[in-house]
Formats: C-alpha cells, structure tokens, sequence
C-alpha cells in the first residue's frame, strides 16, 4: 500500500510539474548585431520586444543577448538552426540565397520608407513566400530602409564620377548598380563602413541618409548624389525560429500575429523616415549634394533598365513570376502614396 501510494504521489507531481511548466512563460532570445543605439535597434527591436511581452500579457518574453553570436551574414542560419529564436538582417549579405528580395531593392520606387516596406511585406505575403526560401523560420516581417543614395570621399555631380571607385554595397541590385556604372562593388554589412572607408578598402559607399550620419562617415564622405526616390534600396528580415514559433500556445501566438506582418513594417519605415530626415539636416553643411533633376532621373531609368530585367529575372529563378511581383509592388507603392 505504502508503495502504492507513493507511485500515486510520484504521478501526482509529475502531473503538476507538468502543468506548472506549460504555464511557465516563454523566453525567447534575440540575436542583434547593430549597436544598441541605432535606430533599428532602439526603436525598432527592442520595442517590438516589448510588445511581444505586452500582447501575451508577459507569457512570452524576449531576451536581447548582450552580444551578436555571430556576423550579419550568419543570422539567419543562426535562427534557422536554433541557436538563436529571432534575428534580423539584410538579405543581401548572403548573395543569391534571397533572390525574391531583389523586388524592393529596385531604383527609384519611392521616398518614403513605410510605402516600400508596406509594398513589399504586402507582395511577399502574397507571392513570394511562395518560393520557400524562408523554409525553418516564421517571417515576421520584411521591409526596406529609406532611400538608397550614392556617397563618395571624391566630388560626385553624376553617376558616372563614380566609373572606377571602389563602392560599398549591401543589395542584390546595388551590386549590379554598381557594376552598370563602371564601380567596383565591395560587399560588407552597414556595421563596417566606417572600416572599409576610412582604411581606403572602399572610396564611396551605397547608403540611405540615416546610416551615414549614424556611422559618423561625414568626416570621409565628401559628396552625395541624391535621386527622388531612391538610386536602389535595401530588403531587410525579421525572423523567429520555426519549432520556437510552433511551441507557443495557439493563444500567445494569436497575439503576436496581431503585432507582426504590416503592422511592424509600417513602424520600421516609420523610424526610417525620421532617422533619414535627421541624418540629411546633420550632414547637408558638411557636404557636397547634388539632386539629380527629373531629366537626370528620367536618364537613369532607361540605363539602369537592364538591371531591372535581370532582377525581375532573378527573382523568377526562385519560382515565383518575377515580372508580376515587380509589377505588384509598383502597384502598391501607388496605391499607398496616393492614401
């Protein structure tokens, strides 16, 4: 009998353990590689991080580990593979694995941040997550930086002043930009421009106005050729770990779905369009910027054409219908200016 019930007993606890554990709440970890105080991280991440905790009523939380595991290029892998839960960083550090991201990376869609974030959350979720190349990890968002300018340590008053500079670039299209206009593409993450500029590894840089300023490339930089709408753009991700993902109640999952998608790609074209402005007051009296005019943008279309055809065409390589996506974000990039 004595031993009967200590079998019950033992049951019991386990049952309780069990409940006590699946009530416990969730600690997700989240990989960073930008300094704390950049803008895509203290008004972007961290509270999204909080929100997360928020929406779940503190169910779930998340823990921004003090150090990166590893370099940009790596955090995807670094979700993927679970060492990580959440990471975020720019497609175009691992060259040809995110071809569809290549859609939002176009010259010249838009000045403003939430519109080609918008657009092109709206056109992956409607076609190109369809190509599975975000397979082992939930996508929380996608979504660009500002506008992409052009900046050198030399006098630029057109593209072609940059015919055999070494220039910094971090898209898919900006490398092949950079090719079509005679420069010599350097590839390396946003964290290490002011290494590769001012060691002389790089003579100009692809950047938006804000990561400039950010970076404090001010000092090296000394001119800006300037496009409405953008020479290129940058495809940025957010993902979580897919097993993690699929571990959190249906309930807590619910409202982190509230919070994800559209909702925070609309806040990171938000905080870019404010850093972008802060970053062009503080660095237009330390520059040379010339603003290319409507006929020098109108130029520019039609050379950067075949750049466009082969990333609509990279784009179908990944199996999805690259012409139409192009097409799509066109659309709600219209659509979306016009609100």
């Amino acid at each position: 009998m004595s031993k009967l019930t200590n079998l019950l007993g033992a049951a019991s606890l386990a049952v309780i353990a069990g409940a006590t554990s699946g009530a416990a709440e969730t600690v997700l970890t989240l990989n960073s590689w930008l300094p704390p105080s950049h803008p895509q991280v203290s008004e972007l991440v961290l509270p999204f991080a909080a929100e997360i905790e928020e929406v779940t009523e503190g169910r779930v939380k998340v823990t921004v580990l003090p150090a990166p595991m590893g370099p940009p290029p790596a955090t995807y892998d670094l979700v993927k593979n679970g060492v990580v839960d959440i990471g975020y960083t720019v497609q175009g550090y691992t060259p040809g694995r995110f071809k569809t991201s290549a859609v939002a990376e176009m010259p010249f869609l838009t000045s403003d941040a939430v519109v080609s974030s918008v657009a092109y959350q709206r056109v992956h979720d409607a076609m190109l997550a369809e190509a599975g190349e975000y397979e082992g990890v939930k996508v929380l968002a996608v979504h660009t930086h500002g506008p992409g300018q052009i900046f050198s340590s030399s006098m630029i008053e057109s593209v072609d002043d940059i015919q055999g500079q070494k220039i910094r670039v971090g898209s898919i299209v900006a490398h092949d930009l950079a090719k079509l206009l005679g420069a010599v593409p350097v590839e390396g993450p946003s964290s290490k421009a002011y290494e590769l500029l001012s060691q002389k590894v790089a003579d100009g840089i692809f950047f938006p106005w804000e990561t400039v300023n950010f970076f404090s490339l001010g000092d090296i930089v000394k001119s800006a050729f300037v496009a409405e709408g953008g020479v290129y753009n940058t495809a940025f991700m957010m993902v979580m770990n897919q097993a993690k993902w699929d571990s959190i109640s249906p309930e807590d999952q619910a409202a982190i779905e509230t919070i994800i998608g559209e909702p925070l790609v609309r806040k990171a074209g938000e905080m870019w369009n404010a850093a972008d402005a802060a970053g062009r007051a503080s660095l237009e009296g330390s520059l040379a910027i010339y603003d290319a005019s409507e006929d020098d943008i109108a130029a520019l279309r039609e050379r950067f054409a075949p750049v466009v055809e082969a990333n609509i065409a990279l784009v179908s390589e990944a199996g999805v219908d690259g012409q139409a996506a192009y097409e799509m974000l066109l659309s709600e990039i219209e659509k979306l200016e016009a609100e």
